[in-house]
């Protein structure tokens, strides 16, 4: 993977994100040329800086925007919006939980994601999905193609959003091999963690069923074709969905989870792999809505798919890096092999011959997107598959009969 900081996982991890969303590598370089020195430094003393630099390159981006407008150029300025939304979300990206100045910035590229749906005429909608006493908002990204199209739930991980998987150009990848993508902002991520207080729970049949309901409603979904998707922590509660929620067609890990709670705890112990973001401990005690890393390791003791993924009875591909920092490969291989009843099963393992090796293909995205979606295609666009367990290493197939 690019190490924009050599020093510093976290942020290099963003600026791949940012890359991934679209932004421009002069452009993230500006912000960042000043930041190397100070990478390595105490998190109090640099996120600020950090923080301010991302933010003042959106705003840069935005008025280039406006100026876009002024003459009457809408594609352009829909793009410069998506890129200054991506730079927003990157300043986001590493405030406390629970700064004000965090919902402030997060709306702010919220907002403009739609402002750039609307200007490029994107096939987008924004759905609310009804959960429980709430709602969870989504981006429904529609394939062109006639009649009800094949759809797939996608969920995001530990510190991603819609608006992520939106610019990520996943959407385009799907819909031009005839398959809408519904991008939900489930409890514990984005808009529902943001601005509606929605915390993440082991349970995520919870949040998937009524995914499905809404879409089972809809005209232009065919409700016997709806799949489900997740990325990186995701890759649980994809797995865990499958598992519970029998109308699902097909399932994906974008990145295998096996014990996530294993993960956690000793990450807690400063024994684990890299961490995502910055003030990872707060981050976690955030997303589950609890004061204490105690608390957090009582609820991600729950978290694991043993006893839990023998229960996958449709269609499962897991992609996962051969060198992911993250999430050890052997999460993949426990997931794969527990998958008895999995009627089609497929790990796909990206090395650094291929590229792609990095948690989620942080190095390489496009490649995991590609292949996911290709796959998609396949199940969502076939008749009932036969009983076959397929295994895809980066450079050999293996196939053989389910007993």
């Amino acid at each position: 993977m690019f190490e924009y900081f050599p020093d510093n996982y976290p942020w290099s991890l963003a600026v791949m994100l940012a890359l991934q969303c679209g932004g421009v590598l002069s452009d993230i370089d500006s912000a960042c040329r000043e930041l190397k020195p100070i990478a390595a430094g105490p998190e109090d003393q640099t996120l600020s800086e950090w923080r301010q630099r991302w933010a003042k390159l959106s705003e840069t981006t935005v008025a280039m925007a406006e100026a876009d407008l002024q003459r009457g150029f809408r594609p352009s300025a829909g793009s410069k919006l998506q890129r200054a939304a991506a730079y927003a979300l990157m300043s986001e990206r590493m405030m406390r939980g629970h700064d004000i100045a965090r919902e402030e910035a997060y709306t702010r590229a919220r907002d403009l994601v739609r402002k750039s749906i609307e200007l490029l005429n994107d096939p987008v909608e924004q759905v609310e999905v009804p959960f429980e006493h709430n709602s969870l908002p989504g981006l429904l990204y529609k394939a062109q193609s006639a009649g009800p199209r094949p759809c797939l739930i996608f969920f995001s991980g530990f510190d991603v959003s819609k608006e992520y998987l939106l610019l990520f150009g996943i959407g385009p990848e799907l819909s031009a091999r005839g398959i809408s993508v519904l991008f939900i902002d489930h409890p514990g991520v984005g808009e529902a963690l943001r601005l509606r207080g929605l915390h993440a729970f082991p349970e995520t049949e919870r949040a998937t069923t009524p995914c499905v309901d809404y879409l089972q409603t809809r005209r232009d979904i065919d409700s016997d074709r709806i799949g489900v998707i997740g990325v990186s922590l995701g890759g649980y509660y994809a797995a865990r969905s499958a598992a519970f929620e029998k109308r699902l067609a097909a399932c994906i890990c974008w990145g295998a989870q096996w014990d996530y709670g294993a993960v956690t705890l000793a990450r807690a112990r400063r024994q684990g792999s890299a961490l995502s973001v910055a003030n990872w401990a707060e981050h976690a005690q955030w997303v589950f809505g609890v004061d204490s890393m105690d608390e957090v390791l009582e609820i991600t003791a729950r978290m694991k798919l043993e006893g839990v993924a023998a229960s996958i009875e449709c269609p499962l591909l897991i992609i996962h890096g051969e060198g992911d920092r993250q999430i050890p490969v052997a999460h993949a291989h426990k997931l794969l092999a527990a998958a008895t009843r999995a009627p089609i099963k497929e790990l796909k393992l990206f090395d650094k011959s291929t590229g792609g090796t990095e948690h989620c293909q942080a190095d390489n995205s496009l490649l995991g997107i590609e292949f996911f979606s290709d796959w998609a295609a396949q199940i969502l666009n076939r008749p009932a598959p036969t009983q076959t367990v397929q295994t895809t290493g980066a450079n050999k197939v293996h196939d053989a009969s389910v007993a």
